[in-house]
């Protein structure tokens, strides 16, 4: 279905998401442990997707939604953070995610979101 991104700072949480995304049919074409890395793959394998966690270290999730959002306006990102979204948009009003996930998450929430924004 569509090409995913997927950038958390931990390992066991990227395979989980890589688990939901290729049971529902989408392709992971890259991986992230930081918003430094993230920038970097988004640039190069322009995915159709990213899902972003926010707690990292190095570049946060925030800051690398929004430097992914000034490069791509279009770009489509789903946070996947212990944060709600509530909480994310009062430390920061001007996140751009284009959806927000809880962890722990169903795994067909997120598959919901993401069909959502493509």
């Amino acid at each position: 279905m569509a090409r995913a991104l997927i950038v958390d700072d931990s390992k066991f949480m990227r395979k989980i998401i890589t688990d939901t995304l290729v049971g529902g049919g989408h392709e992971v074409v890259g991986e992230a442990d930081n918003g430094y890395e993230a920038l970097e793959l988004y640039k190069k394998i322009h995915p159709d997707f990213v899902t972003m966690d926010i707690t990292m270290h190095g570049k946060d999730g925030m800051m690398a939604v929004s430097e992914i959002k000034n490069i791509d306006p279009d770009a489509k990102i789903v946070v996947v953070s212990a944060l709600s979204e509530k909480t994310l948009k009062l430390n920061d009003s001007g996140i751009k995610a284009d959806a927000y996930v809880l962890k722990p998450f169903e795994k067909a929430d997120l598959l919901k979101k993401i069909e959502d924004i493509l």
